[in-house]
């Protein structure tokens, strides 16, 4: 908004149909002498089920495969080079879509993990979830390439970039990310914006151990981009030396803003960093223009 299976199920049955609109209809208190009205209404919400219909675009995964040591996290990949126009709707790193499975109730929001360019040179989306019991994410998990999701049209407007630009003018941004919040994170790096022009960009990248760490094999990549990494573990084993607790208490004892006005911010994950953070740059000078989210 990535490897081999760990899981395979039998292919799902046949997507279920979300009860219709019409059917909505049909149960409220419409009294059978509207006749003429009852029609012209049929009608409407006909139209409105074939629009709804329209929203849905069915697409094979190409992958399913665990993210991290323990399987908290997995990488998913849907292909949609035989969906064109659902493909190029995806413009700016930060941007989600709902999925729908099979026997869920609703659908998940996911944040596409991928940079724009990878929907028209790869025709894929990529996603990093974390898998609850339970939730749509799991059974997403356990299907298997090739079985058949639901996507929506792609939301939101991505991180507004723009307000932190030109690099020039913002030599400083400080990227927060916990947990899978790192999803959105990577496509913005992998996309580029200026990083190498800037002096200073920073991603605080909040996980519980390193077992949960998901995207460490592209760490490399990224610091040669302009990006310096820093791993935050809130419950490291004894060998670890680098940064530990929360991301916001990590970059609360590293902080050394001296101009405000040229620094930009990029949040992602856990609520409570991203008050946490917001707060503490506020209160050093910063803008909350230059605080971008993706919601």
């Amino acid at each position: 908004m990535a490897t081999s299976l760990a899981t395979c199920s039998p292919s799902p049955p046949l997507l279920r149909q979300p009860m219709s609109l019409l059917t909505r209809f049909r149960r409220s208190c419409l009294p059978p002498s509207l006749g003429r009205a009852r029609r012209a209404l049929t009608a409407v919400v006909a139209a409105a089920v074939r629009q709804d219909a329209a929203t849905w675009t069915q697409v094979p995964l190409s992958l399913v495969a665990p993210a991290d040591a323990d399987a908290s996290l997995f990488h998913v990949a849907v292909d949609v080079s035989d969906a064109p126009d659902l493909a190029t709707s995806f413009i700016a790193p930060g941007q989600y879509l709902q999925l729908r499975v099979p026997e869920a109730e609703k659908p998940a929001f996911l944040a596409i993990a991928s940079p724009p360019s990878f929907a028209s040179s790869r025709g894929e989306f990529q996603f990093l979830v974390k898998r609850f019991p339970g939730s749509t994410v799991d059974l997403l998990c356990g299907l298997a390439r090739g079985d058949v999701v639901e996507l929506s049209v792609v939301m939101g407007k991505g991180f507004p970039v723009d307000r932190i630009s030109p690099p020039d003018a913002f030599p400083t941004v400080l990227i927060f990310a916990t947990g899978s919040g790192i999803s959105p994170i990577r496509s913005l790096i992998e996309s580029g914006f200026g990083a190498t022009e800037r002096q200073d960009v920073r991603l605080y990248y909040g996980a519980r151990n390193l077992k949960r760490m998901a995207y460490q094999e592209r760490f490399e990549d990224w610091e040669s981009t302009g990006v310096k990494i820093i791993p935050v573990l809130s419950q490291p084993d004894e060998r670890w030396s680098g940064e530990r607790g929360y991301v916001q208490a990590a970059f609360s004892r590293a902080k050394d803003i001296l101009n405000p006005s040229s620094i930009g911010a990029v949040l992602c994950g856990h609520k409570q960093m991203a008050e946490d953070v917001t707060s503490q740059l506020v209160a050093d000078g910063v803008s909350k223009e230059t605080i971008l989210m993706n919601f």
